[in-house]
């Protein structure tokens, strides 16, 4: 197999170490293509092999969701790298699928424009964003990484390559497919190439932030941000573990005169304790979880918003589990981080099971997805919960990948 692999890749190609375990599973081999036909003949070879596939972008998020049963070959993208073409004039940029996402921006930033993805975990790539469905706090108003990707170059388990999308706004030729992959883990395809939407970096930028004594409180002057006329880019809601108040941050962009009509408005209704915020956008949409912790994405709408907050609160004092939560009212995504749940794993999944209650995802109303979570407390809860399309999604696996070869195990229900 590896020969196969070092001829399809012009040499690079090699022996897995320990290193290059995919959380916690060893694999075989690394194949590093640089182009989409090398990874074509990459993932062809390991069709005719039957070789379990896993992709690695910039390995930032590998442990997110569940480990796969196994990995023969990880593919990693750091060969696919570097902005293939930059039109400025349609806000549009072709980048390969390794790229980072800061090395976009440094990119495009000579022609005034972003890549508006906020990075939970630094480093990213672009693909690696759309596999795992990261974003921050400019969410709210650029939306998350299924919004901004055009148009995908992937390859199929069978080594076929398959394109969808293009270079305008508007294009609807084909399939979604940068919907379709985005936050399946790697398990439909290997992209290699994406064409990302950019927008126009703003002239001026403020933070206002304020602090309140119940979660209750901060979220009714969040709610209060986001259904005024103030357009805001994000209203984010945090509470520290142990904190006896939450705090609601708000960013206001635009231009120098624009963003400074605005602030008054925005410091009205956050109330008289407002002042300039203490962070910039990269702290407030970092998500900091070490390896004993538990990191839960919660996705509600925003009537639900509240009622997360007061179960964190709840769960901390009950369960003595510490937890910090911190995300977007603005679209009502958020992050809960429960802490010391190595020696707690029964409190941890009591925790989880209390989160989704508060979601409604068990009526489909909202979800509490654990990313990361010590393998005590993995054994205990179902990474991904209730998922109502789950028959759907096994049945467009078994469209793209009918032997479950990639990625086996790592998404819902065992995809």
């Amino acid at each position: 197999m590896l020969d196969r692999l070092l001829e399809a890749t012009g040499g690079q190609a090699r022996e897995a170490t320990a290193d290059d375990a995919v959380d916690g599973v060893t694999a075989k081999w690394v194949a590093a293509p640089s182009s989409t036909d090398q990874a074509a003949a990459v993932l062809r070879a390991a069709a005719d092999e039957g070789a379990v596939v896993v992709v690695r972008g910039c390995g930032t998020a590998l442990d997110w969701g569940r480990p796969p049963r196994a990995v023969d070959v990880v593919v990693s993208t750091e060969g696919l790298d570097g902005i293939v073409e930059h039109e400025a004039g349609d806000l549009v940029c072709t980048v390969e699928a390794g790229t980072r996402i800061d090395d976009v921006n440094a990119a495009v930033a000579g022609s005034g424009q972003q890549l508006a993805l906020d990075q939970p975990v630094p480093g990213a790539s672009v693909a690696g964003a759309l596999s795992t469905s990261r974003s921050g706090p400019r969410r709210m108003l650029y939306g998350g990484p299924r919004d901004l990707v055009l148009g995908v170059t992937m390859v199929r388990a069978d080594g076929v390559v398959a394109k969808a999308g293009g270079k305008v706004v508007k294009n609807v030729a084909g399939y979604d497919l940068a919907k379709l992959v985005g936050g399946a883990y790697g398990t439909l395809g290997l992209v290699t190439r994406l064409v990302v939407r950019l927008h126009p970096l703003p002239t001026a930028s403020r933070w206002l932030s304020s602090s309140y004594a119940s979660t209750d409180d901060a979220v009714a002057a969040a709610l209060s941000v986001v259904g005024s006329q103030l357009a805001p880019t994000a209203v984010e809601v945090r509470r520290d573990a142990g904190a006896d108040c939450a705090e609601v941050h708000v960013l206001v962009e635009g231009t120098e005169h624009g963003v400074a009509e605005r602030l008054p408005a925005a410091a009205e209704l956050l109330g008289p304790d407002s002042g300039d915020g203490p962070a910039d956008t990269a702290t407030l949409a970092r998500v900091e979880a070490g390896n004993g912790d538990v990191l839960v994405k919660v996705a509600v709408p925003l009537t639900h918003v509240a009622e997360v907050l007061r179960t964190v609160v709840d769960l901390e004092q009950r369960l003595g589990l510490p937890c910090r939560i911190a995300g977007s009212a603005g679209v009502g995504v958020l992050h809960v981080v429960v802490t010391e749940t190595a020696s707690a794993a029964t409190g941890a999944a009591d925790a989880v099971a209390e989160l989704r209650a508060a979601t409604g995802q068990d009526a489909g109303a909202g979800s509490a997805v654990v990313l990361r979570a010590p393998a005590e407390v993995r054994d205990l809860v179902d990474t991904w919960g209730p998922v109502p399309a789950l028959e759907l999604m096994r049945r467009v696996k078994a469209e793209f990948d009918p032997d479950h070869r990639l990625a086996p195990g790592r998404f819902v229900g065992g995809i």
